[in-house]
């Protein structure tokens, strides 16, 4: 194989196919770290949103009352906290991956890109086991969804999945070339987790500024999945094509702006 540079600004969609045994070698070798010499393995995949929801529940919903849309309110907690997991999860290990692998960086050739894309990716597994608790807890606390809500969920997950990769590509660039990042990311973390409606619904947010409030990519995301998951309301919203939009904003001007840095990488990790 020849190697050759390219534009700084161009985005090699046929390198990172040509090297997806790579990027399949990285997501498994990243889930096998985390749950290796673990003791409850996979119990980890729920533990973190079953842990939110149970704060959301005692302080949101049972002190402050805050609304649910006709249904418990620990359900419409823990259908929210699904998604924005697979999220948090993304943000604040990906933006890690190119310092933690600084040697394949500075000495093997590859799309660096793969590292943090693989990262996020690899919380797949957790999103899930924890959806498939969803279910569980809906049937039990005899909530259904209509049948045809059920077929949203690959097109949520897809942009899910998506808007992780955005941000791990991002945060794990700008890291590198600034280490201001890393102390960073807890706080962006915990802003964006308050906003966006998780402990709360949309309608809590006034209609004028229910559109701004949808740049946040995750609000059309959250309300569609919890929208379809619960049976509550109509994931096709508005709020969803903005979120859209805003995530294939956020995922190409991210690839640009990883590419233009990559060749310099090797030099300040």
């Amino acid at each position: 194989m020849r190697i050759e540079p390219g534009s700084a600004w161009s985005v090699r969609i046929g390198d990172l196919w040509e090297f997806r045994g790579i990027f399949y070698f990285l997501v498994w070798r990243d889930l096998k770290v985390r749950y290796r010499q673990t003791v409850f393995g996979a119990v980890w995949a729920v533990l973190q949103p079953l842990s939110l929801m149970l704060v959301f529940a005692l302080f949101a919903g049972r002190f402050l009352h805050a609304p649910s849309q006709g249904v418990p309110y620990y359900l419409f907690a823990y259908a929210a906290l699904v998604p924005w997991t697979l999220l948090s999860q993304a943000l604040t290990n990906s933006s890690e991956s190119l310092i933690r692998d600084k040697n394949l960086v500075s000495k093997v050739f590859f799309p660096r890109v793969l590292l943090p894309a693989a990262s996020a990716v690899s919380f797949v597994f957790d999103y899930l086991v924890a959806a498939a608790l969803l279910i569980v807890m809906a049937a039990f606390s005899d909530v259904h969804p209509d049948v045809g809500a059920l077929f949203w969920f690959p097109v949520l997950s897809l942009m899910l999945f998506a808007l992780a990769v955005a941000v791990a590509v991002w945060l794990s660039a700008l890291n590198v070339m600034y280490r201001d990042v890393r102390y960073a990311v807890p706080l962006i973390a915990q802003v964006w987790l308050f906003a966006s409606p998780i402990a709360y619904p949309i309608t809590a947010v006034p209609e004028a500024w229910r559109n701004v409030y949808a740049l946040n990519p995750m609000v059309g995301i959250v309300t569609s999945f919890r929208d379809a998951a619960l049976g509550i309301g109509d994931p096709a919203s508005s709020y969803l094509g903005i979120s859209a939009l805003v995530t294939a904003g956020l995922l190409v001007s991210g690839m640009l702006y990883f590419r233009r840095v990559d060749r310099l990488f090797a030099d300040v990790i």
